[in-house]
């Protein structure tokens, strides 16, 4: 049994899907969860990360966790994976960890706390995710208008898919114990190329807006503290040559190339029609 946290995330989602494909035994978890969330066969229960004796009978019979950032007290959440009889760990982590540490000290300490757990564990180090592009669903929908901050500052976003086929991968193969991989897309886009790959998908126009790094502070502290909100402007505006590159981790442990953007729009349009 393979426990996933997150599961009706973008990622989470298409992790239970991946692992049903292959066959395996999965409980999904969400604050907020039914049965009508998941596939046929998939045990659904609703736990918060936030209050760990609440995994516990998710936790039941389960040999693997998928984990996210959330929460305080990730030492809880392993505690109480340690106690069900868990021995695998896979967190999904920021590229930020590694190239910002002291503005990513909140995901830090969750793999501090996987890498001191006595479990085994994987670390996955998410970059930026193709799905951030569904905060322009609306204004698409409505209007045709997609606007971000730093139009041309290119970055190789990763799709959500991809990191859940890794994730996949990971959580049911031997020989990931201990490994920390970076997951990105296969290139570098920046963002008025994402609105461009958007309209292509469409068949239809979007304008795309440049925004100053004020309006776009403004926007991101409605969702997120200051501290989050400045370090993601700073890998959108001012990223460093780790966070420009496209890694080669999808590609090595998927065996076939990363998941470009345009593929991503393609395949979520109906979000911006």
């Amino acid at each position: 049994m393979i426990v996933v946290t997150g599961a009706t995330g973008n990622v989470g989602r298409a992790l239970v899907a991946e692992l049903i494909a292959a066959g395996g035994a999965v409980t999904a978890v969400a604050r907020r969860i039914g049965n009508e969330d998941v596939p046929r066969g998939v045990r659904a229960l609703a736990a918060d990360l936030g209050q760990p004796g609440s995994l516990a009978p998710a936790l039941e019979g389960a040999k693997a966790l998928f984990l996210l950032v959330a929460g305080e007290d990730p030492v809880g959440v392993l505690r109480q994976a340690a106690l069900a009889g868990v021995t695998k760990v896979v967190l999904l982590s920021s590229q930020g960890v590694g190239t910002r540490p002291e503005a990513y000290t909140h995901a830090a300490a969750f793999e501090a706390a996987v890498a001191g757990s006595g479990l085994g564990f994987t670390v996955l180090r998410s970059g930026g995710m193709a799905s951030n592009a569904l905060a322009w669903a609306e204004p698409v929908r409505r209007h045709r208008i997609a606007a971000a901050p730093f139009a041309d500052v290119a970055l190789p976003f990763v799709d959500p898919g991809d990191v859940a086929a890794v994730a996949s991968a990971v959580l049911r193969e031997d020989g990931h114990d201990g490994a920390t991989y970076t997951l990105t897309g296969p290139a570098g886009t920046t963002p008025r190329q994402r609105a461009a790959a958007i309209a292509e998908a469409l068949g239809e126009p979007v304008t795309f807006v440049e925004q100053s790094r004020e309006e776009a502070r403004a926007q991101m502290m409605r969702v997120m503290p200051r501290a989050v909100a400045e370090g993601t402007l700073a890998i959108l505006g001012e990223p460093t040559p780790e966070e420009r590159a496209a890694g080669t981790d999808v590609e090595r442990l998927l065996d076939r190339p990363a998941t470009p953007f345009a593929a991503w729009a393609a395949r979520n349009i109906a979000a911006f029609r």
